[in-house]
């Protein structure tokens, strides 16, 4: 063989082992990556019964111009901003709403008793500066795993693929480096959350069509599931439907029926929100593998030393 092919063999080698060792230092070092999803706040249980109200139920009632669905209004927002992007809402005239309607507040929020919380302990966060206390998912990295394992083969036998004798014998390999992705979140903090539906209409007829679905829709139980943005809360309809109406002071002003529908959702916060330093998920990987620099001692003067260094050098 000619001498070129031995050079251009041992550059591949080279180059083949630079890239072993540069993969071999980045499994070593644990890494930890933050995942962008939602954590969950009293802003995502909102949307959470928004939507079952607006879209799940999505009630209907009869009109005077038919049979059509009746709008949901979020309680808190102002008037100005209702009355410039829900004109529809309003009347032209007089710019009072139009029944039949539907308005949503949340009422209450009270920390849930820790004989009724799934989690009535409390675990306490890493040391590190992502903290993250609650444990949510591991499963191992194959790339990793396998990387270390291929490392192995080449360190003893000098090859990537080299049949171990256990597996040619039908025996199990076990691999003692295993590389295991962990995912941590924030301790869990649980609310019991109060919501008041109001429900408003012009006639008794198209209060029974709204009011016939909130109580047919859990069954023969009041509990039900909502759920935003990838998190799931548990919700229960109260039994009792407060009922009011102005029929006795009908010669006064116009007639009108309210119905108030009390929902409570048990519902978690994570983390701070916005105010929170700290990542909200954060994935951690083990180290498999702990090396140390070798070291060299030195015996006599160091002038002597640097002096032998020197000869041989020359």
């Amino acid at each position: 063989m000619s001498q070129n092919y031995f050079m251009v063999s041992q550059r591949r080698d080279s180059k083949l082992l630079r890239s072993a060792q540069e993969q071999e230092r980045a499994n070593l070092m644990p890494s930890e990556k933050v995942l962008n999803l939602k954590p969950s706040n009293f802003e995502t249980i909102d949307k959470a019964v928004l939507k079952w109200v607006d879209e799940i139920l999505g009630l209907h009632a009869t009109t005077n111009d038919g049979w059509k669905k009746v709008p949901v209004v979020w309680i808190t927002a102002e008037r100005a901003f209702q009355t410039k992007h829900k004109k529809e809402m309003r009347s032209v005239d007089s710019e009072s709403l139009i029944f039949p309607l539907m308005t949503i507040e949340r009422s209450g929020v009270t920390k849930t008793p820790v004989s009724k919380r799934p989690i009535p302990g409390n675990i306490f966060p890493h040391d590190d500066y992502r903290r993250g206390s609650f444990f949510l998912t591991r499963k191992i990295n194959q790339n990793k795993t396998r990387n270390f394992a291929n490392k192995d083969r080449r360190r003893v036998h000098g090859q990537v693929n080299f049949p171990n004798r256990d597996s040619l014998l039908g025996k199990k390999i076990k691999n003692e480096k295993i590389v295991y992705t962990t995912m941590t979140i924030p301790m869990p903090v649980y609310y019991d959350v109060e919501y008041t539906i109001n429900l408003r209409a012009d006639y008794q007829q198209q209060m029974n069509e709204m009011m016939q679905p909130f109580m047919v829709y859990a069954g023969g139980i009041n509990q039900f599931k909502i759920e935003q943005d990838r998190h799931k809360y548990e919700a229960f309809i109260e039994d009792t439907y407060s009922m009011e109406n102005n029929i006795a002071s009908l010669a006064e002003e116009e007639k009108k029926y309210e119905t108030a529908v009390k929902i409570k959702v048990l519902g978690y916060i994570l983390g701070a929100d916005k105010n929170q330093e700290t990542p909200h998920i954060v994935i951690r990987e083990n180290p498999v593998e702990i090396r140390f620099q070798r070291e060299r001692v030195m015996m006599g003067d160091i002038e002597d030393e640097m002096a032998s260094e020197k000869l041989r050098s020359l």
